[in-house]
């Protein structure tokens, strides 16, 4: 569940202090809706706008005639094409309960009776644009502008994915959206702007809006178009069935007439019936944000029905028929101070960037991921630089890009290293993540720790104080040699007593008979973790299979794809030594339950009786299921990747989503929206304790 934004207005004492927040706000709001690059980040311009807005409503006798309360956009950019129909701007509410009053608001226009139905859809972080489709073909793109016209942008038609030349049927209309980048037309467009010595883009939306307006460049960039609207009265557009169309339904027609929308993404535009409903999709928009392509930065609920919007009418800026409800902001601007060089359990050097302290989203942010050395030269990062810091969901923070507009001229180069910065070997610069030489020897703690920790071998005791002691007196290469580990060794350790010894050997050899998946996790191959080793664990079966797979073999693995197959593969190669111990030892290297495929060729009473050998009698077979909110029961000490592994034993698949294709949701203590969204589609729910009860031969 996301939490809710904390947006306090900034405070005006006087008729002073709003002037120079209007122009504050208004030079904000020129670099934002004109180059795209605005030296002022969303949450410090909502606290702005609204300490703008609290003074006027304070003040009404002395609001200046350039505020950027009156006009959509700010009433800051202009264009040469007027619009047929104004397109306006949305209003924002930043909790439950603003929602829940705007509703009541909204209620109010409507004479008092409940709203008909309500849409809930994602607030895109993009460009706003109209597209004007005249018998099926597109002739023109104009910006949003100042709501009344806007700019010609029509050279970039042919660029901009969800904008096809012609649409399914000849039809006129006129369709409306965002234009946005998806993380690989990003990566792509700074690609093309660094190849010819340009300036790299801050962020997606300076990317975006700049490359919209961009003429007579060597290079063009592709960009992403999702509609969420279209001017659908008769005079207007050849189809006049528009007109009757539901709010969702509307942009069904669109997306079927071949325009890109959300639909088929997790949160495509969805009808509710009720505030709770909408409640419940607003917050699942928000935890789904962070594993989404394209980027947004709130949800828009609107009255689905087109006659509660044209009896609620319209304001001078805003419709009062819909609303975004903004969350916590998920980008800041704050000052890149340094960058520390940290070596990972492979070898792999990565840059940290040090920050000065900023709040994102409601955790203060220090340190940020930089990815590698050919990362920081994309984004032509200098020290000093005042630079966007991403942070969606729970994703490491990683630092976007820099607003070069902010530079002064005192920022430095950052240096790179020349050796290995813990243990001073060559650095291997053959590929854009830097190595050290030693690769895994270099480390080695780090990798062991990785291996013993909750989530691969869950071995208690071991911590990094032994495991460095381990590694020291050269007890321990890797961790398959924890398995050969004698008491009178552990005894030889800095204070280690007799019964301190006799528990770390029995984690140890608990361990030992850990299902194939903690084994394969512990292994620390690059490109897997503990969701991926399950799932390759589960498709082959034992680990000599997944040796003896190739590339082609490991793609048909769920996630994993042309680039990370054969990166797995040779990471096997590298680790076969520590492999070839653990089968020496003992190690089970098999995953439980695990039944091959009937071949390929069987006849159907084969393949039948295949598939029941694979556990059709299994309590969950076939089944997807979804954990949400805390266990209890038997169950209260599970972590997650324990409740994957045990939906996994009992036939079923573990999910983090709900969707009409979940067979099960176990909702616990503080389920939230996931539980609201899988009773709205009739989903079976269970609690902690009955799920318990399903599943009771495969507890440990």
């Amino acid at each position: 569940m996301i939490e809710s934004s904390t947006v306090a207005a900034v405070s005006l004492p006087d008729l002073g202090a709003y002037r120079r927040a209007v122009e504050q706000a208004r030079a904000a709001a020129d670099a934002y809706y004109g180059s795209g690059e605005s030296g002022m980040d969303d949450e410090t311009y909502d606290r702005l706008l609204r300490g703008i807005t609290a003074w006027e409503a304070a003040h009404p006798g002395d609001i200046a005639a350039d505020s950027p309360t009156r006009a959509v956009a700010a009433g800051v950019t202009t264009g040469d094409v007027e619009h047929s129909v104004r397109m306006l701007s949305l209003g924002n509410v930043f909790s439950d309960e603003d929602l829940s009053d705007w509703a009541a608001s909204l209620e109010r226009r409507l004479g008092g009776r409940v709203v008909t139905a309500w849409a809930v859809e994602p607030k895109l972080d993009g460009v706003a644009l109209a597209a004007r489709y005249v018998e099926g073909k597109l002739v023109q793109l104009v910006t949003r502008g100042d709501g009344s016209s806007g700019e010609d942008v029509s050279h970039t038609i042919g660029h901009i994915t969800g904008l096809p030349a012609a649409l399914a049927e000849p039809v006129t209309v006129e369709v409306r959206g965002e234009v946005l980048m998806t993380e690989a037309q990003f990566a792509a467009a700074n690609e093309a702007r660094g190849a010819l010595g340009g300036q790299a883009f801050a962020n997606r939306r300076n990317a975006s809006s700049g490359s919209l307006r961009a003429k007579d460049r060597d290079y063009q960039v592709e960009q992403t178009f999702l509609a969420y609207d279209a001017v659908t009265s008769p005079d207007h557009t050849s189809d006049p069935t528009l007109a009757d169309l539901t709010h969702t339904e509307l942009i069904a027609r669109l997306a079927a007439l071949g325009i890109g929308t959300a639909a088929g993404t997790p949160v495509a535009t969805l009808a509710c019936t009720s505030l709770d409903a909408v409640l419940a999709r607003v917050h699942e928009i928000g935890a789904l944000r962070a594993n989404l392509d394209f980027e947004l930065d709130g949800a828009v609920i609107k009255a689905d029905s087109r006659a509660d919007q044209n009896e609620a009418g319209t304001g001078s800026r805003i419709p009062h028929w819909a609303t975004a409800f903004k969350f916590p902001a998920a980008q800041k601007i704050t000052t890149l101070r340094a960058v520390e060089w940290n070596v990972g359990r492979t070898g792999v050097i990565a840059p940290r960037a040090v920050l000065e302290p900023v709040e994102v989203g409601g955790t203060t942010i220090t340190y940020a991921s930089l990815h590698n050395v050919a990362d920081i030269g994309r984004k032509d990062l200098m020290l000093g630089d005042k630079v966007f810091v991403l942070r969606a969901g729970e994703v490491i923070p990683r630092v976007e890009g820099a607003v070069a507009s902010q530079r002064t001229g005192d920022e430095r180069p950052i240096e790179f290293p020349t050796a290995c910065p813990r243990c001073g070997a060559d650095i291997d610069r053959s590929q854009e993540r830097w190595r050290c030489v030693r690769g895994r020897a270099c480390g080695q703690v780090e990798a062991i720790r990785y291996a013993v920790a909750r989530d691969a071998l869950d071995i208690d005791g071991l911590g990094e104080r032994i495991v460095v002691q381990l590694v020291e007196l050269d007890l321990i290469e890797d961790y398959a040699d924890l398995f050969t580990l004698f008491r009178e060794q552990l005894l030889t350790l800095d204070r280690m007593g007799e019964k301190s010894a006799d528990n770390l050997l029995a984690a140890i050899a608990a361990a030992r008979t850990k299902p194939l998946n903690r084994i394969f996790c512990a292994l620390g191959i690059l490109g897997t973790g503990r969701s991926m080793s399950l799932r390759i664990a589960t498709h082959f079966g034992s680990m000599q299979a997944i040796q003896d797979a190739d590339a082609a073999a490991l793609e048909q693995v769920d996630g994993i794809g042309g680039e990370k197959a054969p990166v797995i593969v040779a990471e096997l190669e590298e680790l076969a030594p520590v492999i070839d111990k653990l089968k020496a030892a003992g190690v089970n290297l098999d995953q439980p339950g695990f039944v091959p495929p009937a071949p390929a060729d069987a006849d159907q009473d084969q393949k039948s009786a295949a598939a029941g050998d694979q556990g059709e009698d299994l309590p969950l077979a076939g089944m997807t299921v979804v954990v949400t909110g805390g266990m209890t029961g038997p169950l209260e000490s599970y972590s997650r990747t324990e409740m994957t592994e045990l939906i996994a034993s009992a036939g079923g698949r573990a999910s983090s989503s709900v969707s009409k294709n979940t067979g099960l949701v176990v909702a616990g203590a503080k389920a939230g929206s996931k539980r609201a969204k899988a009773e709205s589609l009739g989903i079976e729910i269970a609690t902690p304790e009955a799920f318990a009860e399903r599943i009771a031969n495969f507890l440990t």
